[in-house]
């Protein structure tokens, strides 16, 4: 079973970014089964790595469409990627530090963090994008 379940409701309407969504949500799930599946840290530490480089390579692609369609709430959006990615990396360290640990909490965390973003500032760039004829 899913940690965290795609559907129509995530949706932003732009192919590229529901695809890349869609993928942050594969890692994640990979790493809740990883966990649950009782696998080392290693395999923990690589599945976190990799959910880290592909959310910073996520934003980038948001902020170039940003940037080719004038976004008008560009820098705030930008702000909330930045604040994200230092969280996410601030629990990969105490994660490789050993002061943290891949729990259900840490991947509560995750999917909240994903939702809340999805639903509110990515739903609101995506209709940005529609109404400048993005699909």
């Amino acid at each position: 079973m899913a940690f965290i379940n795609w559907n129509d409701s995530l949706k932003v309407n732009v192919d590229s970014i529901d695809s890349q969504h869609q993928k942050l949500i594969d890692i994640v799930n990979t790493l809740f089964d990883a966990m649950s599946d009782g696998k080392g840290n290693e395999v923990l530490n690589d599945v976190f790595n990799d959910l880290l480089n592909y959310t910073v390579e996520h934003f980038s692609h948001e902020e170039k469409l940003m940037g080719q369609y004038n976004y008008p709430k560009a820098e705030f959006h930008k702000v909330e990627h930045s604040d994200l990615t230092r969280q996410a990396k601030d629990l990969y360290e105490k994660f490789k530090s050993g002061q943290a640990t891949i729990s259900v909490p840490t991947l509560n965390f995750l999917r909240s963090w994903l939702n809340n973003h999805i639903l509110s500032s990515d739903r609101q760039f995506g209709d940005y994008l529609n109404s400048v004829g993005v699909k």
